[in-house]
């Protein structure tokens, strides 16, 4: 099978277990194979630590999940040195955290302190974590994707903007339809029966990490124009100076998006182009994933908020006024 597909399995795979979260599924995969970290909200109970682990369980990876609670300590995530009797003697020897696999769900990112939410996003940003003066690197196929709830405040930690930009994406998972929760039902159902069978079907053989790598390797080869490129560039400008495409986004509009929008824009552009079978980046591939690249990088005004208004909401205008290529 080709890289693709065995990434398109792998999202068939992902949708048995998911039901009604199509676009989810594709901002997971998106995510895995742009080389990025995610941001996932949603209610409780919408499945997204589901969703995550349906990626996992289907990858020929290390999965671990991190439950992040108020008294979590950095050397938690990232491990520490531990001293140990040897045949030799004794000597300290590094025991690895939980961060250390590939595929890492960090559940509730904002209910730990500002400590260890910098301990992960450094792990995420360099890819390696330095314990007692010794530099650990993280395998080849590393990705951490962050849960957060967006009720039950009391007691949280809220991401600041700039580590909140260190995510590629900030993916939102919304209720189903009802049809949807029917058929979820149905699902969960079946599964407990299928636990509770003697016989147990066999697992497909997971899809392989060469898989993510060679899709990586195709995606870097996919076509960008420089119109394409003066696209994405004049969407994220847009977000610095909204006061020249209308009066309303100028109000509502207090920061807008860093660099990293930019980079996010050409990685996700071209990674959906790769996933729709084609060798280069169109406007819709930038317009598909523009709105998870801003939602967690435009900082609203008060008068936003006032009027209503979502990151998604001025996202959506911002497409609508800035002129296609």
């Amino acid at each position: 099978m080709t890289a693709r597909e065995q990434i398109h399995d792998l999202r068939a795979r992902m949708g048995q277990s998911i039901i009604g979260q199509t676009d989810v599924i594709d901002r997971l995969v998106i995510g895995l194979l742009a080389n990025g970290n995610l941001l996932v909200e949603g209610l409780p109970g919408l499945a997204k630590t589901r969703a995550i682990k349906a990626m996992a369980n289907n990858l020929d990876a290390d999965f671990s999940r991190i439950q992040f609670t108020p008294d979590l300590l950095p050397s938690d995530v990232t491990g520490t040195e531990i001293y140990a009797q040897t045949d030799s003697g004794a000597e300290f020897r590094f025991e690895p955290g939980p961060i250390f696999a590939n595929v890492v769900l960090a559940d509730e990112i904002n209910r730990a302190p500002a400590k260890v939410q910098a301990a992960l996003l450094e792990a995420m940003e360099e890819r390696q974590v330095t314990v007692a003066g010794t530099t650990h690197k993280m395998e080849p196929l590393f990705i951490v994707m962050a849960t957060q709830n967006p009720i039950e405040q009391e007691g949280t930690y809220p991401l600041p903007e700039a580590q909140m930009d260190r995510f590629l994406m900030h993916v939102q998972i919304s209720y189903p339809p009802v049809e949807d929760e029917v058929e979820v039902i149905r699902l969960v159902r079946g599964e407990e029966q299928a636990a509770q069978a003697s016989d147990k079907p066999q697992k497909p053989q997971p899809i392989p990490q060469q898989a993510v790598f060679d899709a990586r390797s195709e995606i870097g080869q996919i076509h960008v124009s420089e119109a394409m490129e003066r696209y994405m560039a004049d969407l994220v400008q847009a977000t610095r100076t909204p006061e020249d495409l209308s009066d309303d986004l100028g109000r509502w509009i207090e920061i807008g998006a860093s660099p990293r929008a930019s980079l996010a824009l050409d990685k996700c552009g071209r990674t959906h182009a790769w996933l729709e079978g084609r060798d280069y980046v169109d406007p819709q591939d930038l317009r598909a994933v523009a709105p998870d690249v801003f939602r967690h990088r435009l900082t609203l005004s008060f008068e936003a908020h006032g009027d209503g208004k979502s990151a998604d909401d001025i996202s959506a205008e911002i497409l609508r006024l800035v002129a296609l290529p």
